[in-house]
């Protein structure tokens, strides 16, 4: 039987992330197997195995994928907001409360990432994605650079308690335009 191409391998390397990441925001990490997205993704077990190597890996590369979506949607809303520094940072914080609310990104990055992972490897996952606007947000409005890793990790974890929060409201919507308020006021309060 001949190999697969390239473009074949990739394909199904893309048809496995996406079959997991729905898995895993309608059940969670615990709930998912690897048989069960091999099924959905229409693949042997053997070629998720091939792909990611283990649950983990699959879990990660989702992960990964998920936080990098959610690093594009702030930084586009930000560049979108024009030239203004106070408005990228605005337009910014506000994308990423709505795209990490957004299933699937919620369950997979704010709930499942931090048990999967540990603490230390989801900050840096983080860090290494919306963080990184965020902070090059604040330093564009002003904020003295004594105070700039520790304002951006105190908004950050605002905006993840946000998350969090809105996620486990009856009605979301209410919630995610409370939290919207809430958020423009913590930000009227950092760039003084």
């Amino acid at each position: 039987m001949p190999r697969a191409s390239a473009a074949d391998a990739a394909r199904t390397a893309r048809e496995i992330l996406a079959s997991a990441t729905d898995l895993l925001a309608a059940r969670g990490f615990a709930q998912v197997s690897l048989d069960d997205v091999a099924r959905a993704a229409g693949v042997t077990r053997g070629a998720v195995y091939h792909h990611y190597g283990s649950k983990a890996g699959l879990f990660r590369a989702v992960a990964a994928q998920l936080q990098s979506d959610v690093a594009e949607t702030v930084a586009t809303a930000a560049q979108c907001a024009g030239t203004d520094a106070r408005a990228a940072l605005r337009a910014g914080c506000h994308a990423f409360l709505d795209a990490i609310t957004a299933a699937p990104a919620v369950r997979v990055l704010l709930v499942d990432a931090p048990a999967v992972f540990g603490w230390e490897q989801w900050r840096q996952l983080d860090a290494e994605n919306s963080v990184v606007h965020l902070r090059e947000a604040l330093a564009d409005v002003g904020v003295d650079e004594r105070l700039l890793d520790a304002t951006t990790a105190q908004l950050s974890g605002a905006m993840n308690e946000a998350a969090l929060w809105i996620a486990q409201q009856p009605t979301a919507g209410a919630a995610r335009d409370a939290a919207h308020r809430v958020l423009d006021r913590l930000l009227a309060a950092v760039v003084l």
